[in-house]
């Protein structure tokens, strides 16, 4: 087993130097585009509990200096078998370890369509000016926050999927990305492009190679759904519990077009996820599903966003979050409608199953609309598990760990229901099966 992590750089000036230099081959746009966003990093400080954003999530524990950026070339590592592309015919798939890529597959059928689907480091040396309008459109600000920043100088690694107008690809794509050895760096950008009325499935997931080993995640996501066009987009973070786990993701979905997002987050020991979807042309349609479980003394922050910017779109929220141990949760949601945005049908909803006393959760629902005409709700709930139900099911022979596993299964229902592909339904089922503990007398 190998690892692509340097033993001297850091994330510093000269680290940075070391970095360009051996991404020599990319693009002098990229490059230059590189400086900018470093010099604006090493400009601007940490976000801190001044900010509304990040007054419920302390960083103060995150030390960059303790990981490394990835260097050298990477080797494949013999990790545990991926959760979502278990049993599934997969049209390609890309691995990565620590950021970079050590495997990228895609069928030959599917190649003579003009699809691109790999690794975002190689298809920039190889693709660069047809990538550089992605960029260049900035679907996630390069400079939201520090974070933002250091990924946009400092990315390795990520996939890129592009499918042609009309092209529709029917066999899933999958995409795993590993963190192995102590300090470790996940530094990925991750760039989708459908373009009108193109369809496609894309299975993403996170998983570390050992339970101990302290790693951090920073990624961006930007995908763009064309007009007319159809995306079914999973991704699962499933983190050991020492990772720290930033991200911004973003999704700009075209008239008439649709888009399935479901979002499994099961690791990190903090986690601080932007998540938005723009509805920028009429009779979009988004639909949005979360499933969150936490345990020990994790911290997942989720801030979700569906901005209505044209009208007669719809879009569709739900995330339930199961609690145990002194974990916490915090999602804030807000449905942001332009005056542009008439007849807009838009629904979020956020539910927390709490499994311990000493668990908690912060749910924020928002509505901010300026148009006359729409219809906007939302909702948020939080409870424990009844007693009464446990009762019933030791009654009937259960044990009490496996009465807790249905009552908690019993309470993802709602998304799993929402969930059309097989394989990511059984998988979440199975992922939180197995963290569901022993529940304590509350």
């Amino acid at each position: 087993m190998t690892t692509a992590i340097s033993n001297t750089t850091k994330f510093d000036a000269a680290g940075f130097e070391a970095l360009l230099a051996e991404r020599a081959g990319e693009p002098a746009w990229l490059t230059e585009r590189r400086k900018v966003s470093w010099q604006a990093f090493e400009a601007a400080n940490w976000p801190s509990s001044k900010d509304e954003e990040w007054m419920r999530t302390d960083i103060r524990l995150f030390k960059l200096d303790a990981f490394k950026p990835t260097a050298g070339v990477p080797v494949a590592i013999a990790g545990e078998q991926p959760l979502l592309s278990h049993g599934v015919d997969l049209g390609g798939r890309v691995e990565s370890v620590n950021g970079a890529a050590t495997l990228s597959e895609l069928d030959g059928e599917i190649i003579a369509k003009g699809v691109v689907f790999g690794s975002l480091s190689e298809a920039v040396t190889q693709h660069g000016d047809r990538l550089q309008k992605a960029f260049d459109r900035e679907v996630v600000s390069p400079t939201y926050d520090r974070f933002a920043m250091l990924n946009d100088a400092c990315w390795t690694g990520g996939v890129v999927l592009y499918v042609p107008k009309g092209v529709r690809i029917e066999k899933p794509l999958h995409a795993v990305s590993r963190l192995s050895g102590a300090g470790a760096t996940d530094m990925t950008k991750t760039i989708v492009v459908l373009e009108e009325g193109a369809e496609a499935t894309l299975l993403m997931e996170s998983a570390s190679t050992d339970a101990e080993s302290a790693g951090l995640h920073n990624g961006t996501i930007e995908i763009v759904v064309g007009r007319g066009a159809k995306l079914r987009y999973v991704n699962l973070q499933n983190w050991n519990n020492r990772t720290w786990h930033f991200a911004h993701q973003k999704a700009v979905v075209g008239k008439e077009a649709q888009l399935q997002w479901t979002i499994g987050a099961l690791g990190a020991r903090l986690a601080k996820v932007n998540q938005r979807v723009a509805l920028a042309g009429a009779d979009a349609e988004a639909q949005v599903n979360g499933v969150m479980f936490t345990q020990g003394k994790q911290h997942l922050c989720y801030n979700t966003h569906q901005h209505h910017e044209a009208p007669y779109c719809r879009s569709d929220l739900l995330y339930k979050n199961a609690l145990q141990d002194s974990s916490r949760t915090v999602w804030r949601g807000m449905i942001q409608v332009d005056e542009a945005g008439q007849r807009t049908d838009a629904y979020q909803r956020n539910d927390n199953l709490m499994l311990a006393a000493t668990a908690r959760a912060d749910s924020i629902p928002g509505l901010e609309i300026e148009a006359d005409d729409v219809r906007c709700t939302h909702g948020s709930t939080s409870g424990r598990v009844d007693d009464t139900m446990i009762y019933y099911a030791m009654s009937r022979g259960y044990t009490r760990q496996e009465a807790v596993r249905m009552i908690v299964t019993g309470f993802f229902q709602q998304v799993f229901d929402r969930i059309t592909i097989d394989s990511v339904r059984e998988a979440l089922g199975e992922a939180i099966g197995q963290r569901v503990q022993d529940l304590p007398n509350q």
